[in-house]
C-alpha cells in the first residue's frame, strides 16, 4: 500500500495548474524502464548451479535478459557468440579462478563492465579485482536489492561510456567534414589565387610583347626540374609562383627603355636592372606571395657572386631562384629574339654546362643534363600551342623524369 500510495503522489505532483492529467505518466516511465532493462544483456558465471540460478531469476524479474555459464570456459564461448552488457562472475570457481576470466575479459573487451562476486571477505580481494579491471564487487550472501541495484550502477556505468564513445565519434565526424570542408574552400581559394597570377602574367606579356609565352614556358621547365631534384610539392608551388612572376617588376619600367630595340645606355641598363627589386617589393606585401617574392628579389644572382641586385653566391641564393637560373636560360636560348633566332635544347645544354659553377649551381645543372631534350621540347609545344587544360602552377600535371 505505501509504493501505491507514493506513486499516487508523485501523479498527484505531476499534474499542471489546468488540472489536466501529465501526457506521460508514471506507467509510459515505467514501461520505459522495463524496455531498457530488456535489451540489457547479462551473463551470470558461477560454478554453482543454485547460485547462478538465484541470481538469474533475480535478475529476470527486473526485466534483463539473463545467460547463464557454469564455467569460466563456457564464458568465454559464450562471451565469443554474442554481446553482452554485463558480467557477473564468481571469483573462486573449479576450472578457472573469476580473475583469470576478469583479466581476459578485460583485454578483449575493455569496455565491458565485470562485477566480482564472492565468499571471501577480505579486503584485499575487492582490491586486487578493481586493480584488474573490475567494476565492482559483490559479498554472499547480499540482499537482493543490493545485487539488483550494482547491476543497474554498471550499466549505466556502460552506458554512459558508450554515450561518451558516440559523442566523441560524432565529434570527430563533424571535424573530419568541417576539416574537409576547409581544405575544400582553401583549394578553391588557391585555385583563385593562381588564376590571379596568370591574369598578372598575361598582363606582362602585353607590356613586354618580346618574351610572349616566356613566363608560362620557363614555369613549365622550373617545376620539372625541381620534381627531377626531389623538392617537396609545397615548396615547388611556391618555387613555381616565383618562376611565373620573376619579371612581374618590369611592370614599373618605362616603355621606352623596355622596348628599346637598340642597345642600352649603362643608365637604362641600371634602371632595367631595377626590376628585381621592384618585383619584391610589388610582392612582399601579398600574404601568398612573400615566399615567391624572394626567388623574384634574386633571380639574376649568380652561383659565384656575380649577379645582381645583392652579389649572392652559393647556398645563399635561394634554391628555387637557382633552379630558375637554369629553366630560365633554357628558354632563352631556345626562343627567338630581335638580335637572333632560337636555338636547339642540345646548344642550351652545352652553354648551361659551360656556365656551370660560375652562372649556374652545378648540383642543378647536373640534374638537368640528365633529363633528355624531348621532355623539354615537349613542354615547349604543349605551352605554345595552348592546349594545356590544367594551370600553370599545377605540380601533378608536370611530367616526373625517371634519373637513373
Amino acid at each position: 500500500m505505501l509504493v501505491t500510495w507514493r506513486y499516487k503522489g508523485l501523479a498527484s505532483n505531476l499534474t499542471d495548474t489546468s488540472g489536466m492529467k501529465p501526457e506521460v505518466s508514471l506507467g509510459d516511465v515505467r514501461d520505459a524502464r522495463i524496455q531498457a532493462r530488456k535489451s540489457a544483456r547479462i551473463l551470470v558465471v558461477d560454478d554453482e548451479a543454485h547460485v547462478r540460478s538465484m541470481i538469474g531469476t533475480a535478475l529476470e524479474r527486473q526485466g534483463y535478459e539473463v545467460h547463464l555459464a557454469g564455467s569460466g570456459a563456457e564464458a568465454i564461448e559464450t562471451l565469443a557468440q554474442r554481446p553482452f552488457d554485463l558480467v557477473l562472475t564468481d571469483i573462486v570457481m573449479q576450472d578457472r579462478s573469476g580473475i583469470a576470466l576478469l583479466e581476459r575479459i578485460h583485454t578483449d573487451q575493455p569496455h565491458l563492465p565485470v562485477v566480482m562476486v564472492s565468499a571471501i571477505h577480505d579486503i584485499s580481494v575487492a582490491i586486487d579485482s578493481m586493480r584488474r579491471g573490475a567494476y565492482d564487487y559483490l559479498l554472499k550472501p547480499f540482499e537482493r536489492d543490493h545485487l539488483v541495484a550494482t547491476v543497474q550502477r554498471a550499466l549505466d556505468h556502460r552506458r554512459a561510456l558508450q554515450d561518451s564513445h558516440n559523442y566523441r565519434q560524432s565529434l570527430e565526424q563533424v571535424v573530419h567534414a568541417r576539416t574537409e570542408m576547409l581544405r575544400q574552400a582553401m583549394e578553391d581559394l588557391e585555385h583563385s589565387y593562381d588564376v590571379t597570377l596568370e591574369a598578372l602574367g598575361d598582363a606582362l606579356d602585353l607590356k613586354d610583347s618580346e618574351t610572349e609565352g616566356h613566363s608560362k614556358r620557363v614555369t613549365a621547365y622550373t617545376i620539372a626540374l625541381a620534381r627531377a631534384m626531389g623538392i617537396a610539392p609545397a615548396d615547388i608551388r611556391v618555387i613555381a609562383r616565383g618562376a611565373y612572376l620573376h619579371d612581374i617588376g618590369k611592370m614599373a619600367i618605362p616603355d621606352e627603355i623596355l622596348r628599346k630595340p637598340d642597345k642600352l645606355t649603362e643608365e637604362e641598363r641600371m634602371v632595367m636592372r631595377d626590376h628585381c627589386s621592384r618585383g619584391y617589393q610589388i610582392l612582399r606585401k601579398i600574404p601568398f606571395l612573400s615566399e615567391a617574392a624572394a626567388i623574384v628579389y634574386t633571380h639574376q644572382e649568380h652561383f659565384d657572386g656575380s649577379g645582381y641586385p645583392s652579389g649572392l653566391r652559393g647556398a645563399e641564393i635561394p634554391i628555387g631562384a637557382r633552379i630558375f637560373a637554369v629553366a630560365d636560360a633554357m628558354d632563352a636560348i631556345t626562343s627567338d629574339r630581335p638580335y637572333r633566332k632560337a636555338r636547339g635544347f642540345d646548344v642550351a645544354r652545352r652553354e648551361i654546362l659551360r656556365c656551370s659553377g660560375t652562372q649556374f649551381d652545378p648540383a642543378v645543372v647536373e640534374v638537368f643534363l640528365k633529363i633528355p631534350d624531348e621532355l623539354w621540347h615537349e613542354l615547349r609545344v604543349e605551352i605554345n600551342s595552348q592546349t594545356r587544360s590544367y594551370s600553370t602552377f599545377d605540380v601533378e600535371h608536370t611530367p616526373t623524369v625517371p634519373l637513373d
